[in-house]
C-alpha cells in the first residue's frame, strides 16, 4: 500500500494457512486463472510452480531475502523439505483444510 497499491483491490486469505492452501483457494474460492504472487524467491518458486500445476498464470515479483542468519539458517532446511511435501501433496491429490464459499473478486 505504500507504493500507491490501494487497500480496495488487496483480498485477505483468511484460511490460507499454507502456499498450497493459498494457490488452490485462489482458483476455486476466489475463481482466479492469474496471479501475483510477492514473496521470497526460495517461496515464489514453489508457489509458481504450484500455480501452474493447477493452471493458472502466475508471475512472481521476488521481495528481500532475510538478512538474519538464523532465519537464512532456518528457511535453508525448511524448503527442501517444503519442496517435498509440495510433491508428495500433488500425487496424494491433497485439498486444502478449509474449502468454504466461493468469494466473488471484482
Amino acid at each position: 500500500m505504500t507504493q500507491g497499491i490501494p487497500d480496495s483491490i488487496i483480498v485477505l486469505d483468511y484460511a490460507g494457512f499454507r502456499t498450497f492452501d493459498s494457490v488452490v483457494r485462489a482458483k476455486e474460492i476466489f475463481g482466479q486463472n492469474n496471479l501475483t504472487i510477492i514473496s521470497q524467491q526460495f517461496h515464489s518458486e514453489r508457489a509458481v510452480y504450484l500455480a501452474e500445476h493447477f493452471g493458472i498464470l502466475a508471475v512472481s515479483y521476488n521481495a528481500k531475502d532475510v538478512d538474519i542468519l538464523r532465519k537464512k539458517i532456518k528457511m535453508s532446511t525448511r524448503e527442501p523439505l517444503a519442496r517435498v511435501k509440495l510433491y508428495l501433496d500433488l500425487i496424494i491429490n491433497k485439498q486444502p483444510k478449509y474449502h468454504g464459499d466461493k468469494i466473488q473478486i471484482d
